[in-house]
């Protein structure tokens, strides 16, 4: 029996999609691994993976082509269809630019503090941003409008951890230990991420034990979120009821996509020495880096701590999720700073004397 003529539509568009999505894979996947001198750090080496050169800024290009590619493959997202996300931002910018490369209608249900430099790129690829005044609202009012418009809700908080190939497939984890192949250090004694979906963590995770490298995994999480609590008790229904303050990471539930025993290593690093810590990479990059690679630095730096003061070699990697230049408003904002009683100067003080040498130890404490 044939293909009639509305199949046959559906599967050249599905071809074409593919295609298209494959092509900005080929252009734009393996982003550079940067490894920055710190005197004060001996010979341990740091890399920082740059996901800020993304065409959308993000870490969050790679999930977004990556969840677009398993709704297409899977039969959910054809020509026309509606696409729906909850997001914190940074997800929703890069699922809007694919969106509008496939022409299709994307909304983003979000809260409203959600930086405006992140809101204005997803207006600018043709995305519609509905508000949510609480972050456990997110998920509801997203599954309803997909409802609502028979539509699809990409719904990364689920499908981060299945909709990438952790086995490689050029994902993250593969093209940081590629990269990492003709450095002196080539085996990373830590990998050091944190937690947004979940999705990323479980990759460089699996990944790591696919591979058999002699590396640990430590995902650092912020104050207001419910990953951290979790991972220590083993309670995956553990909530948290205040939002967190650094965009992009921290949740309110424990999300499906965290996979808690890929993890060797958790702790949470303060809101204030997340920013100080972003402030401080951004002057030594000479360009701004988001509060999550504060997060993300900073943790890697509490690690070294450790080595270092144990005598240890190795390198460490980490990410650099995205530009702090779509948090000119708020973390390098002086007055939202205050309005948000985060005094930075203790933290920024002894994140420099510790990069410098001045001191072997640096910890959240």
């Amino acid at each position: 029996m044939g293909i009639d003529t509305t199949q046959s539509v559906a599967i050249d568009w599905s071809r074409n999609a593919v295609r298209l999505l494959e092509g900005d894979g080929h252009r734009s996947a393996d982003t550079h691994l940067i490894k920055p001198t710190f005197p004060g750090l001996g010979k341990l080496s740091v890399y920082l993976k740059d996901e800020s050169t993304h065409p959308t800024g993000s870490l969050k290009h790679r999930l977004a082509r990556s969840l677009f590619l398993y709704g297409i493959c899977n039969g959910r997202i054809n020509q026309g269809t509606t696409l729906v996300e909850a997001s914190s931002g940074s997800t929703a910018v890069s699922e809007a630019y694919f969106a509008n490369l496939l022409g299709l209608p994307f909304i983003a249900v979000m809260r409203r503090s959600t930086s405006e430099a992140k809101i204005g790129a997803i207006r600018r690829f043709g995305g519609v941003c509905e508000f949510v005044d609480h972050p456990g609202e997110v998920y509801r009012v997203a599954a309803e409008i997909a409802a609502q418009k028979g539509g699809y809700y990409l719904d990364q908080f689920t499908y981060a951890e299945r909709a990438t190939d952790w086995r490689g497939n050029n994902n993250i984890a593969q093209s940081i230990f590629n990269q990492m192949e003709c450095e002196e250090q080539s085996c990373p004694a830590w990998v050091v991420m944190s937690a947004g979906t979940g999705g990323t963590s479980a990759t460089l995770g699996r990944y790591i034990r696919y591979r058999g490298f002699d590396t640990r995994l430590c995902v650092v999480d912020v104050e207001h979120s419910a990953f951290c609590q979790a991972w220590q008790t083993g309670d995956l229904s553990t909530t948290c009821a205040h939002p967190s303050r650094i965009e992009g990471i921290g949740r309110p539930r424990v999300e499906p996509s965290f996979i808690p025993g890929v993890i060797d290593r958790m702790f949470k690093v303060p809101d204030a020495a997340s920013i100080a810590a972003a402030h401080v990479l951004s002057e030594r990059l000479f360009r701004r880096v988001g509060g999550s690679t504060g997060t993300n630095f900073f943790g890697l730096l509490c690690i070294a701590s450790e080595m270092k003061r144990r005598g240890e070699e190795g390198s460490l990697v980490t990410l650099i999720c995205d530009s702090g230049d779509r948090y000119a408003d708020t973390y390098f904002n002086a007055q939202w700073l205050a309005c948000n009683n985060l005094d930075i100067a203790p933290w920024y003080a002894r994140i420099e004397a510790f990069l410098d040498g001045a001191t072997d130890h640096l910890s959240t404490d």
